[in-house]
């Protein structure tokens, strides 16, 4: 049926014939069709990359497959989604071992971005963890690849946006936990330089993340709020938790009823939340014990919070530099200060090495953005992605709604990808706007 749709940041908008199935069958006579497609799961991506005049959803084909609950690991179909995963793992002592900020994706979404959390560092990208997974090619031939068989297409498969195929099924392995509860803490930096110093200081924390203050000048440029944590294990927890350590969270949440004016976020708006946001803590470190969701998913309790940059949408902005480019990190912050281009949403996180052919991580530091659609972003965005290549750092091509195919050679084995889309996915049948755009398919 044809009706018109975007991603999460609401921009850009098309109308597409979108398609789905429930029964592999289903989705053979759907592949036979003539026309091109491109995979599409719960729209989470920000931009463009699962938005074609003809899609494919796979948010029907959602069992769960099989869950070896000793060995921790769990089988299913590409489109359920990590929320469905978590409900069903976490009551049996086990948790997804890498998790985007958002429980609203699907599994075969998480293996085409190839996502990656908190703790990239110390565990790596979804992709170090799957044990095998199904792809249905253009041709309607299904391969299972894995790290040792068909090992180009799964390489390929992992962060390549659903070019390759279509994802069907997914093995990986799980996390141990004791308790569905996290050890957090808070430290407050006054400056970028304490930030990063903070990072190097709490690197032994499994998970670490940073809030910052885009807008802060002078003494204070780059303020922020390093959190770190661990899952909790039973000694941490108090006599009322202690009786349900795997307790599942409240589903309790709030939902953003309209779009906001496109005036209500200005540099007034997002100084004064800043301000708010920096001086809750009003200590220098806060140590809590939490649920997990708060601490991975917090904007998860807000549904549709991406109203809340108006009917234009918006574009998120992620880049990682080399751990050596502090100046690169120095400059953009500096710019979008200077112009007045504040994010509400501005995240840090520290990254580990490289590990496969077209992954976004690398070892330094990425931050991540939001910018409001109105006039003079796009360009603005331009003269960051100068300044991102200057220091040898890439984009994220799943936050991308708008970069030129210039921005690619960020990725050093972009060439090797090409190669091997060209390979499984020959006449180009499996396209998005995004691949397109990105010459990485040929627009028709």
């Amino acid at each position: 049926m044809k009706h018109q749709i975007a991603n999460w940041g609401n921009y850009p908008v098309m109308e597409s014939d979108e398609e789905s199935f429930v029964f592999k069958e289903q989705l053979d006579q759907l592949i036979k069709k003539d026309d091109p497609f491109i995979p599409r799961g719960n729209a989470r991506s920000y931009g463009d990359s699962s938005l074609g005049k003809r899609t494919i959803s796979t948010l029907k084909y959602d069992k769960i497959l099989s869950f070896d609950t000793a060995e921790g690991i769990f089988e299913c179909q590409s489109g359920i989604t990590l929320e469905q995963v978590l409900q069903v793992i976490v009551p049996k002592g086990w948790f997804l071992p890498v998790t985007p900020g958002t429980q609203l994706i699907t599994i075969g979404g998480a293996v085409a971005s190839n996502v990656h959390g908190k703790n990239h560092r110390k565990d790596g990208a979804f992709f170090r963890h799957i044990v095998e997974m199904d792809v249905v090619l253009a041709s309607d031939e299904m391969l299972t690849c894995s790290p040792v068989a068909n090992s180009d297409l799964f390489e390929a498969t992992c962060g390549g946006m659903g070019l390759t195929g279509i994802i069907t099924r997914v093995k990986f392995r799980l996390k141990k936990i004791e308790t569905s509860f996290m050890r957090q803490k808070q430290i407050k930096a006054e400056n970028l330089n304490e930030l990063l110093s903070l990072f190097n200081k709490y690197c032994d924390f499994t998970y670490t993340v940073a809030w910052i203050d885009c807008l802060k000048q002078g003494k204070n440029f780059g303020r922020s709020i390093l959190t770190v944590g661990e899952h909790a294990v039973l000694s941490d927890l108090d006599e009322a938790q202690k009786k349900d350590p795997l307790l599942l969270p409240s589903k309790k949440k709030l939902t953003f009823p309209f779009n906001l004016p496109s005036w209500v976020l200005n540099t007034f708006t997002v100084k004064a939340f800043n301000f708010l946001f920096y001086t809750k803590n009003f200590k220098r470190e806060i140590d809590s014990i939490i649920s997990y969701e708060p601490f991975f998913y917090p904007l998860d309790a807000i549904l549709n919070w991406n109203r809340m940059y108006g009917k234009n949408g918006f574009v998120q902005y992620q880049f990682v530099l080399p751990a050596d480019a502090k100046d690169g990190l120095t400059e953009i912050l500096n710019r979008i200060s200077a112009r007045g281009m504040g994010s509400f949403l501005t995240v840090l996180k520290a990254l580990g090495k490289q590990e496969s052919m077209i992954s976004f991580c690398r070892e330094g530091y990425t931050l991540a953005l939001d910018f409001p659609l109105r006039k003079g972003v796009l360009a603005f965005l331009d003269e960051l992605d100068e300044i991102v290549l200057k220091y040898g750092g890439r984009l994220y091509i799943t936050k991308d709604a708008r970069m030129k195919p210039a921005m690619l050679k960020g990725y050093p084995e972009l060439e090797k990808f090409k190669s091997v889309i060209k390979k499984y996915n020959p006449d180009g049948k499996i396209r998005s706007v995004q691949s397109d755009r990105l010459l990485l398919t040929t627009p028709k």
